[in-house]
């Protein structure tokens, strides 16, 4: 007997994840100086882009070091961010080519609103050796080419190689899906609290609707101790309205 599917496949999941998720920290694999912040974004085939500027450790840096870069997505509840998901990008920096710099500064503007991103582009534009008073310099984007994925993400841990993460793609319903999640848990929070009061058969408090997507939803529930329950639909959804109606349906079990 064939089982349905309940989830999205871990490197759907994850990549899921790293597009909705911001560089934190980098570090050098091997060195013995700790990770330090960075700033950047995700760009569409799933490799963190980072922005770096001048006197930063990574700004020098020749030959495709090796590095960890920290991704961290979170989620809003109440007012409060809280992390979705840590994911641990391990490959080798590398420059952007300048040929992809815009639509790299274009990918990771959302999550790295910097006026150095035109910065980057403006000295990319500008003619050969012209531009800068000697001794500065613009800041830099790398993205990371990557080697695998190490991941935590709702009490589950693993590893993704390289091959399965990029060819990978996003959930397609993950637009739809946090704006349906973020009108969920602005204005029926009682509704989904009866409904899994009713699922679960016993009383639940502080409840947030965590994750949705097409093959479900995933509730969080419990104040000090948070758990998390997997909601799956009876089959998987394949647009927009289908998943606004399971969302209904959902918050009017009884």
């Amino acid at each position: 007997m064939q089982h349905p599917v309940t989830a999205p496949p871990i490197p759907e999941r994850i990549r899921t994840l790293a597009a909705a998720a911001a560089p934190t920290h980098v570090s050098f694999a091997g060195a013995a100086r700790p990770a330090v912040p960075v700033r950047g974004g995700v760009d569409g085939a799933g490799r963190p882009v980072l922005l770096v500027r001048p006197g930063e450790p990574l700004y020098g840096a020749r030959d495709e070091p090796a590095v960890t870069v920290d991704l961290v997505a979170s989620r809003r509840l109440g007012g409060h961010e809280t992390a979705r998901g840590l994911l641990k990008v391990q490959g080798w920096a590398q420059a952007v080519p300048a040929a992809e710099a815009r639509e790299a500064a274009v990918a990771i503007a959302g999550h790295c609103p910097d006026e150095a991103l035109f910065d980057v582009l403006e000295d990319l534009a500008a003619p050969a050796g012209g531009g800068r008073p000697e001794g500065t310099g613009a800041p830099r984007l790398l993205r990371v080419d990557v080697g695998q994925v190490v991941y935590l993400a709702g009490g589950e841990s693993g590893v993704v190689d390289a091959e399965d993460y990029l060819r990978a793609v996003p959930d397609p319903l993950s637009d739809p899906a946090e704006r349906m999640l973020a009108h969920v848990n602005d204005a029926h929070r009682e509704q989904l609290t009866d409904a899994l009061c009713s699922l679960l058969g016993a009383p639940v408090r502080e409840v947030w609707l965590w994750e949705l997507d097409r093959y479900g939803a995933t509730v969080r529930h419990g104040a000090d101790r948070p758990a998390l329950v997997r909601l799956p639909w009876s089959a998987p959804v394949a647009c927009a309205r289908s998943l606004e109606h399971a969302v209904h349906g959902l918050l009017c079990h009884r």
